[in-house]
């Protein structure tokens, strides 16, 4: 889909490509969500994975926290687990459960029995969401699609339901590896052709959530985790569209992160501090996002603000989009959620010129 509309707001994409900007973007994971009272009035009358699949009900909570909060991006409303569902998967979510696949993939005939998906017609409704959105939005922000990482769609499938420990899942690493890397195969080629079909439907750029990362050690990651990763993050961007990859838990990874997957921007959770992470990322042409610790937005005003801006000058002016380190919590207040926005919105760099703000930038990642 051609952007015909030209974006008012091109911030988040221009820091992605590590262009000078008046401010810093922001956006927030999971901010259509249940923390707004609007969500829950239109998740009153329907279950969560019907809001997935009814393009017009995905629209609506997509464009809330836009005129609500303020963000300077949208993000689809959907679910990483889509993708395993259209392979096959039975899936239920039910509220104060979770999601649940009564029968887990756990043996080599039951990989073979996934079906290979065709995202324009298994995931249709997703790209009619995002066509909805895209037309909705008529520029005012760029719109964000996503997808899981393998890794994490496939500690889903095998275990069978969301865990702490990942027993199951990494067992089938240790006892069968042949049959997760099948696996795992199978779910790179299909979450980027899924990226892929989600840029050609209105998607400005693409958001890849390896959210159990933190569940590997080195090597499991290095060989279960990160080349399936990679390979979903490299065919995303045949599409054209900037891909940022979250791995949360894997900071110690970044800079492997980054050069496995050549990612546009490296996502950012709030176990390590900013010039920490500017550091391990080095003189990388890659932006960052994150950090800001979710439970920071249970503070007063005043100090979210305070620990907003302290954020936003650790991580400098070029090539940062604000964010929080992980998914916004449930039981935030929208004046909260919208106080961090602001002071991301209000806080100023002082008057330089953009020569100025890249040679200051380029000097700062380089001396760490």
């Amino acid at each position: 889909m051609s952007d015909a509309v030209p974006l008012v707001n091109d911030l988040f994409l221009r820091a992605l490509r590590r262009e000078p900007v008046e401010r810093t973007p922001v956006w927030m994971m999971r901010q259509a969500g249940r923390y707004l009272p609007e969500y829950r009035a239109v998740r009153s009358g329907s279950n969560f994975l019907t809001m997935c699949r009814t393009p017009a009900l995905a629209a609506e909570v997509t464009l809330q926290p836009i005129d609500l909060i303020g963000v300077d991006a949208a993000i689809i409303f959907s679910d990483i687990l889509v993708v395993p569902e259209a392979m096959g998967c039975f899936l239920t979510l039910d509220e104060g459960v979770g999601p649940q696949f009564p029968t887990p993939i756990r043996s080599a005939a039951a990989v073979k029995g996934l079906r290979t998906i065709d995202p324009y017609t298994d995931l249709g409704y997703v790209l009619d969401a995002l066509k909805l959105v895209k037309r909705e939005l008529n520029g005012r922000v760029p719109l964000i699609g996503f997808a899981g990482a393998p890794w994490t769609l496939a500690s889903y499938m095998v275990e069978g339901k969301g865990t702490k420990q990942f027993a199951i899942a990494k067992k089938m690493l240790f006892e069968q590896p042949a049959v997760a890397h099948d696996l795992l195969d199978r779910l790179a080629n299909a979450v980027g052709e899924y990226c892929v079909a989600q840029v050609e439907a209105g998607a400005q750029a693409i958001q890849l959530f390896d959210s159990w990362a933190g569940a590997l050690g080195p090597n499991e990651f290095r060989e279960f985790a990160l080349p399936y990763l990679a390979r979903a993050a490299k065919i995303a961007k045949t599409a054209g569209a900037p891909v940022i990859v979250f791995a949360p838990g894997a900071t110690w990874a970044l800079d492997e992160i980054a050069d496995a997957t050549q990612a546009d921007a490296i996502g950012v959770d709030w176990h390590i501090a900013p010039a920490q992470a500017r550091k391990r990322l080095g003189n990388r042409a890659v932006a960052v996002q994150g950090n800001l610790d979710p439970c920071t937005l249970y503070a007063p005003i005043a100090e979210i603000e305070r620990r907003t801006h302290a954020m936003l000058d650790e991580f400098g002016p070029i090539g940062h989009i604000a964010n929080l380190g992980h998914g916004i919590l449930p039981d935030i207040s929208p004046a909260h959620a919208k106080a961090f926005v602001r002071a991301v919105q209000q806080h100023e760099w002082p008057t330089v010129s953009e020569s100025e703000m890249i040679a200051a930038a380029t000097a700062t990642v380089g001396a760490q």
